[in-house]
């Protein structure tokens, strides 16, 4: 059986033109847009798209709540399953407007691939993310070795993650250039960061109890002084591979290239975390981390909007939507709290106390607007 169908590439490829060029969307968007099509196409038999039928979308929702994910074994899930139609959805859409394909395909269509809006709201519901503690962060630290070259690096990546909640694309695109030891500030310039929208922004390191600060610190002089690193070179270089003494290869050292993905970051929170026989967090989860950590420590609206700029947020209320929610066991504290006040019948709280309060409410409500 046919495993591709050269009309439909001619006009995937200029969609992916579309998607890039007048869309602006990145590779990882595009790359999942190709996989939806690739599984459509499949449970089709790579027939033209020039002959779709809506009956081709209905089946193929059925098909997906059958299929399991390749690396997990399990049915897909409803998140998973609703991203994959609506790019087929907003695919087809584009296709109906397109030369050869406007007779034969109309808009609505495009509407079968649509999941019940039960099934929406559960793909969409917003779950707790586990994220680790700034505890669990420093115990990692002091359970990481730091006899060799690597395991420095190593250390002082996690270090690095807990003092400035940069993300794993940043991490592997850094240079020494970018950090200001004297400022304790990281300069994410786009131009050469890997960062998320492409927004150049300054990070002054966060606060972080523990060793973080004098781990990394200790990190950027040995590649300075020590191993005579410039500017120019990657901050958390990549590993040198050589021959070991049974002829297979060994890490042998650092070599003064960027790691070409973040693969080998979450490698290395991985087994950091093992090593202090924690649970596996993701690197990004330290922002979440840090998000928490700033909810404790910062005292006005004012504190808190330069805790949001320092994590590269625009507006504040991107750092309360996306990591500000309440982690569900400080959610049963302070509902336990609330319990105690009632019933061992503390005083009501005053009218004026009360409009303070609305007031200081509002004002840290118009400051995350105003951001």
């Amino acid at each position: 059986m046919a495993k591709h169908n050269p009309a439909n590439e001619r006009i995937k490829r200029a969609y992916f033109i579309y998607l890039r060029e007048a869309r602006r969307r990145n590779e990882a968007s595009v790359d999942g847009v190709a996989k939806a099509l690739a599984r459509f196409e499949v449970s089709t038999g790579y027939r033209d798209f020039a002959k779709f039928h809506r009956e081709q979308a209905v089946a193929f929702k059925r098909k997906l709540d059958q299929q399991t994910g390749e690396r997990t074994g399990e049915r897909l899930s409803r998140a998973t399953v609703n991203s994959t139609l609506s790019a087929l959805r907003t695919f087809f859409i584009w296709l109906a407007d397109q030369p050869g394909y406007k007779r034969k395909i109309s808009y609505s269509d495009a509407d079968y691939f649509n999941l019940s809006e039960k099934d929406v709201r559960i793909a969409r519901a917003v779950r707790e993310k586990p994220f680790p503690s700034v505890e669990q962060v420093n115990h990692v630290l002091a359970c990481a070795p730091a006899a060799t070259d690597i395991e420095m690096r190593d250390r002082a990546l996690i270090a690095f993650a807990l003092l400035t909640g940069a993300r794993d694309g940043a991490l592997a695109s850094l240079k020494l250039k970018h950090i200001d030891l004297a400022q304790s500030r990281l300069d994410q310039d786009a131009r050469e960061v890997r960062t998320k929208f492409s927004k150049t922004f300054s990070t002054w390191f966060f606060p972080a109890p523990g060793e973080a600060l004098p781990i990394f610190t200790a990190w950027v002089q040995h590649l300075r002084r020590e191993l005579l690193w410039s500017d120019g070179d990657p901050l958390f270089p990549a590993t040198r591979m050589g021959i070991g003494p049974d002829g297979g290869f060994v890490a042998v050292g650092l070599k003064r290239e960027h790691w070409s993905t973040a693969e080998p970051i979450r490698r290395i929170f991985r087994e950091g975390f093992e090593r202090a026989a924690l649970p596996y967090f993701k690197p990004h989860s330290i922002r979440d981390t840090l998000v928490q950590f700033g909810e404790q420590v910062c005292r006005t609206p004012e504190e808190f909007k330069a805790w949001s700029q320092n994590l590269g947020h625009e507006k504040v209320l991107t750092t309360f939507t996306s990591y500000g929610a309440v982690a569900s066991h400080r959610q049963a504290a302070l509902i336990r709290e609330m319990g105690v006040k009632a019933t061992t019948g503390a005083a009501p709280e005053s009218m004026e106390a009360r409009l303070v309060r609305i007031e200081a409410m509002m004002m840290s409500r118009a400051v995350g607007a105003a951001g």
